[in-house]
């Protein structure tokens, strides 16, 4: 976007914001024009969870959430007496897509031995049959401490990052099988062939991505775990297996390094806007405008659901506070 049109959307946000008591929340993927305009007027710029709590320390009683459906829903979940909107009700995510309540029901009444473990990216329904919700930075440690107390567990909705914690804590899984459509496209083959052009490069990839590029990685974490080891690590040059949204956020923390995408279409590729999500995508700046400006795309929840969704969230974070 052009400075001079940018500007001129910045001060009319600002301006629609302080008029509704506002506050604009956008995740790591977004374009970058929208996680500077965030952060420039008050926001905030973080993982899902993050956005989430966010919402419970801002006076703003407007939130906006800047990223996909399941966001803005675990934002009024957790902030129920604040008005929640999204700039767009057709920026869904594929896990969530993945895993429908009913189906997932059905699913769990037939195990009801297990434990039932959620990830975040999944809707409100999905998350009031929980037992737990949890993203991935804190994944493997609550699985360990259900692991411990001896007993099975159901995961959904994501294949990749369950066979990744159940190798990770040797749990009994029962594994939800759903995947998410940027991660799984990264390709083991096509990421050595970059390592061959930059021996040097280190390799971070979110733990959503297929086991074979797992293996091959030097880090492999949340979104938040993969920013703070590109600041801390000091190798100059690393291979970036997420959402490239992140790229904008790692370039900021650390300006003299190189981050490239990891190649998602055949071997060797190099390409800078594959790996994208395309419901990501739907969020834009005139969307933020209109979505302020009309008061539109309100998350709404039933108070029945949020008392029920509540719970394996608010698990969650105490555990998160205690560990």
């Amino acid at each position: 976007m052009k400075y001079i049109q940018k500007n001129h959307y910045f001060k009319m946000i600002k301006k629609l914001l302080k008029s509704i008591n506002g506050v604009i929340i956008a995740h790591f993927y977004t374009h970058h024009d929208i996680q500077q305009l965030a952060e420039e007027l008050g926001g905030f710029v973080g993982d899902s969870l993050e956005m989430a709590m966010f919402g419970n320390k801002t006076n703003a009683t407007t939130l906006i959430i800047v990223g996909v459906k399941f966001m803005g829903e675990t934002a009024k979940i957790l902030n129920p007496s604040k008005t929640v909107l999204i700039p767009n009700m057709d920026a869904e995510c594929s896990l969530d897509l993945s895993c429908p309540s009913n189906e997932f029901k059905n699913f769990c009444q037939k195990n009801p031995d297990r434990e039932i473990v959620v990830y975040a990216n999944t809707s409100a329904k999905v998350k009031a049959i929980a037992d737990w919700v949890v993203t991935s930075s804190i994944a493997v440690d609550v699985i360990n401490y259900i692991h411990r107390q001896g007993k099975k567990i159901i995961w959904a909705p994501d294949k990749h990052l369950g066979d990744y914690i159940q190798k990770k804590t040797g749990a009994d899984m029962l594994l939800w099988n759903g995947s998410c459509i940027v991660h799984e496209k990264f390709k083991a083959s096509g990421i050595m062939q970059l390592k061959k052009l930059y021996p040097e490069a280190i390799i971070l990839s979110h733990p959503e991505s297929p086991p074979a590029v797992l293996e091959i990685s030097d880090v492999v974490g949340s979104t938040s775990q993969l920013l703070k080891a590109s600041e801390n690590i000091s190798n100059k040059i690393m291979i970036v297996a997420t959402e490239s949204g992140i790229i904008y956020k790692m370039q900021q923390k650390s300006p003299a390094k190189i981050f490239i995408v990891a190649p998602t279409n055949g071997i060797g590729a190099t390409c800078k806007n594959c790996a994208q999500c395309p419901w990501m995508a739907k969020n834009t700046i005139s969307g933020i405008v209109d979505c302020i400006e009309n008061i539109k795309n309100e998350i709404i929840i039933s108070p029945i659901l949020i008392e029920r969704a509540i719970i394996p969230l608010k698990k969650m974070i105490n555990f998160k506070n205690k560990n």
